[in-house]
């Protein structure tokens, strides 16, 4: 209110007899009366300015008839400044409309009204305005490029990005910073990483926005490694850190869990200051519960001064994922306590944290609450999650039944869902359904061909077993294979089923053979349930025998302090001898194991699992 009342004051005493602000705004130079002041055009600035700064629209629109009554709509900064002043306040029309208005547009009055476009989420009209400044044959700068090619990253307009790319190196500006890290955004948003490399090297000139936004592109395209390879050249080069180049390195860490690299990356934000930043926060909150340290992820949280709905729904998410759906639902509650209303992710979430543990009347609860309680409609997210809840409790027929209700037509993920489902329940029969629409959704994902045939092993149905693999070889996708990895000492070791391309891999194989003879102590027997191919007993257990996560989890116990936990990654769902394995040797070993598999986090303590027993 004080800002209001200065800035009213300061308008007054430009001109006490100011007209209605509507009429006023509707004037044209004909039904002006008022002679033209020089002496005010500063006292009129630094008002547009600090409206646009604050967005304060209505006191923008006073002082627009304030200029207008002066006479001043002709002066070209005026104008501009008007243009940025609408923009910010978010009124893109009325900033148009002075543009077009402009008795003679430079330069600057088409880049600050590309830039308006632009900033507003209208690149279309950014585009077209960009053509129309080459018919009228208005030579553009850097800064018109760069703000065009903004417009071009948010629309994917990869040939216009391409023309503009001639463009910069017709007029000799490929070499400009932010025409460079303008044009290295879109093709690394468009997906083009290699094109984005291309432009990013040839740039004599980098800021840190160049190094940040080439970061972000190497993690837009899944490539996390590079990514975090390029955060080291930034700690060498010696670049000023900003928290986005962090933010980025963060989300690669969460991608692979490399906590090592993540741990780097939050002492940087720690001697920045960026990590007061909530962004920033929930980044760090995501990168450890995704690297499987719960309890560092919730002292983030906690350390957290200001907690808004995105912070809030990372650290939900985190205990979703590590099967703690009890401290996912206390939270959700506390967020409602400070004032926060749920949205649609944290219903993702809460939901989530539900099927994990089987919790269906939980899971009802917060689906109807949703709607009845914060007035959302459930998306397509929340029906998968529902899906998931019902079949993984035995619910298939209702999951089914859910699927056929919904206002949406069924995703890839539902399907799936209920795919996995038919597997533990054995029911053949809706299996196949769900798979014939997976296979007409994603036909190049072999998973589902492995899974309707595991289903089919499981119910020892091998006639229809050797259809489905003789399909799946008729249609050339590949079985993604199950590997796992552990990161000891900066370094990542990758392990697959009975290869022995490691260092230590003689070492490795006899370490486990030893503890496969102290389990059979404990009464161990390996589960060939388990495997699902059509062969002897004693080949069953070679094959069980040797799965990578056991392969990665002694060689953690061969390098890793013995107060240190083991954390394994898999790029596939854990097998259940596997989940007995883990469970034992916890025991005997006395450390604790984590697995992240595709579906969750998987916490091995004193022979027992924090999953208990429902994955």
């Amino acid at each position: 209110m004080k800002t209001i009342c200065k800035f009213t004051k300061s308008i007054q005493s430009l001109h006490k007899n100011a007209r209605n602000l509507s009429h006023c705004l509707m004037l044209t130079p004909q039904d002006t009366r008022v002679r033209t002041n020089p002496t005010h055009i500063p006292t009129l600035h630094q008002i547009l300015q600090k409206c646009a700064k604050e967005k304060l629209p209505t006191e923008g629109m006073a002082c627009h008839s304030c200029i207008i009554q002066y006479g001043l709509f002709t002066n070209t900064l005026t104008s501009n400044m008007l243009i940025n002043m609408y923009s910010k306040c978010g009124f893109i029309n009325y900033a148009r409309k002075v543009f077009d208005e402009i008795p003679e547009r430079s330069l600057v009055s088409w880049n600050t009204m590309i830039g308006s476009y632009t900033q507003n989420g209208n690149e279309k009209e950014a585009l077209d305005l960009f053509v129309q400044m080459q018919k009228e044959g208005i030579e553009f700068s850097e800064f018109t490029l760069s703000g065009v090619l903004c417009a071009c990253a948010a629309e994917f307009a990869v040939l216009e990005c391409r023309q503009l790319h001639a463009f910069a190196f017709k007029t000799s500006m490929l070499a400009n910073m932010f025409v460079g890290t303008a044009l290295l955004d879109v093709y690394a948003k468009c997906n083009l990483v290699e094109d984005a490399i291309r432009v990013f090297e040839y740039m004599p000139e980098k800021s840190a926005v160049t190094w940040s936004s080439m970061v972000a592109g190497y993690v837009k395209n899944e490539l996390y490694e590079e990514a975090l390879m390029m955060f080291k050249k930034v700690q060498v080069t010696g670049v000023e850190f900003n928290q986005f180049i962090v933010s980025s390195v963060l989300a690669a860490c969460a991608a692979i869990a490399a906590k090592i690299e993540g741990i780097q990356a939050h002492a940087v934000l720690f001697k920045t200051g960026f990590d007061v930043n909530f962004f920033v926060c929930s980044s760090l909150v995501d990168m450890y519960s995704k690297c499987g340290s719960i309890n560092e992820a919730y002292l983030v949280f906690s350390c957290a001064q200001d907690k808004n709905i995105v912070l809030l729904n990372a650290m939900i998410s985190g205990f979703s994922r590590h099967g703690r759906p009890m401290e996912a639902r206390i939270l959700f509650e506390k967020m409602q306590q400070i004032g926060l209303q749920p949205n649609e992710v944290t219903y993702v979430s809460v939901l989530s944290a539900c099927g994990h543990m089987g919790l269906v009347k939980e899971g009802k609860k917060y689906f109807d609450m949703m709607v009845k309680e914060h007035n959302l409609s459930p998306n397509v997210f929340h029906y998968s999650c529902m899906v998931d809840i019902l079949g993984r409790t035995g619910f298939i027929d209702e999951a089914r039944s859910l699927i056929d209700k919904m206002p949406f037509v069924a995703t890839a993920s539902i399907w799936g869902s209920l795919l996995s489902s038919c597997r533990v329940y054995k029911n053949v029969e809706l299996a196949e359904i769900a798979a014939k629409h997976l296979f007409e959704i994603e036909p190049e994902n072999a998973g589902n061909h492995v899974l309707l045939s595991n289903i089919y092993a499981a119910n020892r149905q091998w006639n229809e077993v050797i259809q489905a693999r003789k399909h799946l070889k008729e249609t050339q996708v590949k079985k993604e294979r199950g590997k796992s990895w552990i990161e000891i000492k900066d370094k990542v070791h990758t392990f697959m089923v009975g290869e022995r391309n490691h260092d230590r891999h003689d070492e490795i194989y006899s370490r486990l053979d030893d503890m496969f003879e102290e389990m059979e102590k404990f009464g161990y027997r390996c589960e060939t349930q388990h495997d699902l191919h059509n062969v002897e007993e004693n080949q069953k257990e070679q094959l069980l025998r040797h799965h990578s996560e056991k392969l990665a989890l002694v060689f953690g116990l061969m390098c890793l302090p013995s107060s240190a936990s083991i954390r394994i990654m898999k790029n596939l769902r854990i097998c259940g001898d596997c989940h007995v394995f883990m469970k034992l040797a916890s025991k005997i070993t006395g450390r604790e194991i984590v697995v992240r598999d595709t579906n969750r986090f998987h916490h091995f303590r004193n022979g027992f699992c924090s999953c208990n027993e429902f994955w």
